[in-house]
């Protein structure tokens, strides 16, 4: 049945309800790497803290996914992920050890794992097929625009509030977020999907063509390091030319361009996907993403070029969250898309889990040159693998049997 506009209630009230919660917790991400420093926290911490906050998101987006379907009850579990990491800032801002920030970071990103598959659901589902990338697009927008107000928010308080402060202040955004999901976004009469197997029985049953879509996904997800990471290793590389201070405002504005550049591309490559070919689309963001990890390699600190590089990163983390998501949506039959989605997030959990400990510990113990040609050389592999699986399977929607 032919649904409303691709920009309805639903999606646009998703896309406000990102806004709001990535401008919280951006503007906390942005500066955790420079607090962590002034905690004294050694230098893979932040690797640490990113791979397992990141390996517990992806263990929840399944199960989110999965009881998602079972139960009939998205938006509830979507709901309840925008509570979890609207309290993420304050258990940081009482943190005095980075333990304490991993808790943190933890109960927060696994409220991002709850929210996302039921969310993602639910936004396919209002729209027709053909629309998908543009309405995944429009969303990447959104929540990509608010990781430009959280960096820009946090580098204009830095002149008058604490970091402590800021991130008590960043409570009031993932309060707001909580409310928009809740008034805005329907979906009328979800139905439980009826199927009574277990999850390990669920998952066997997704199409084959999607497992192998999965299978590439996961090999590129282990050289797509948090970019969290990218910002300790501006700092780092700046300290020396800039002074820590300044290396610290160096950061956030880097990334802040990064965020402007990925909000900027996610529904151009959402719309020329729904014409052109979203595999082929994905593909292209894949192979940016070597060229960067190269590109970072071999840069001197220069914070033009560091500029440059951030702004590539953008581009490919656009194709990438803007494209994965809707080659998902339409391989997967209606129902059973939360743990479709749930099964993609979980993919890309793991690669996170993996590549930000490993780059970590090889930042910290081999050096940064190691780090990136370990994440180029994965990369390349993951992309040659999306390049094969994409030129052999249609474009077409696929049932679970």
């Amino acid at each position: 049945m032919k649904k409303d506009g691709w920009l309805n209630r639903t999606v646009f009230g998703a896309g406000i309800a990102s806004f709001f919660s990535d401008l919280g917790h951006e503007a906390v991400t942005v500066l955790l790497p420079s607090f962590l420093i002034a905690l004294g926290a050694p230098v893979y911490a932040l690797g640490i803290i990113e791979g397992i906050s990141d390996g517990a998101s992806s263990f929840v987006k399944l199960l989110s996914g999965y009881f998602s379907d079972k139960l009939g009850k998205r938006k509830e579990f979507a709901l309840a992920g925008y509570v979890a990491t609207g309290i993420f800032p304050a258990i940081v801002a009482v943190a005095s050890t980075w333990l304490l920030v991993l808790c943190g970071r933890v109960i927060g990103w696994m409220g991002r794992g709850t929210r996302g598959p039921p969310r993602d659901a639910i936004l396919a589902k209002s729209v027709d097929m053909a629309d998908l990338g543009k309405a995944f697009g429009f969303h990447r927008a959104g929540d990509t625009l608010g990781a430009i107000a959280g960096p820009l928010v946090a580098f204009s308080f830095l002149a008058y509030f604490s970091m402590r402060e800021i991130f008590w202040l960043t409570l009031i955004p993932g309060g707001l977020a909580l409310l928009t999901f809740w008034f805005f976004v329907r979906e009328k009469n979800p139905a439980p999907s009826g199927d009574h197997r277990t999850l390990v029985a669920s998952l066997k049953g997704l199409p084959g063509g999607f497992k192998k879509y999965l299978a590439a996904v996961l090999v590129f997800g282990i050289a797509d390091f948090s970019h969290t990471l990218l910002i300790a290793f501006a700092v780092v590389m700046l300290t020396p030319l800039l002074g820590f201070a300044q290396a610290t405002a160096a950061g956030v504005i880097l990334y802040t361009i990064r965020n402007i550049v990925y909000a900027a591309a996610c529904y151009p490559f959402g719309a020329l996907g729904d014409r052109f070919g979203r595999k082929t689309l994905l593909v292209l963001g894949y192979g940016i993403a070597v060229m960067t990890f190269i590109g970072f390699a071999l840069a001197p600190p220069d914070p033009i070029l560091y500029g440059i590089l951030f702004a590539l990163c953008g581009v490919f983390i656009a194709a990438e969250d803007t494209l994965e998501s809707a080659v998902a949506g339409e391989m997967i039959e209606e129902k059973y898309r939360g743990l479709g989605f749930g099964a993609l997030a979980t993919m890309n959990g793991i690669g996170d889990l993996l590549s930000s400990i490993l780059i970590g510990f090889i930042w910290a113990f081999v050096g940064y040159t190691a780090g990136f040609a370990f994440a180029a050389v994965v990369a390349a592999v993951g992309t040659i693998l999306m390049l094969v699986w994409a030129n052999r399977v249609p474009d077409v929607p696929a049932q679970i049997l």
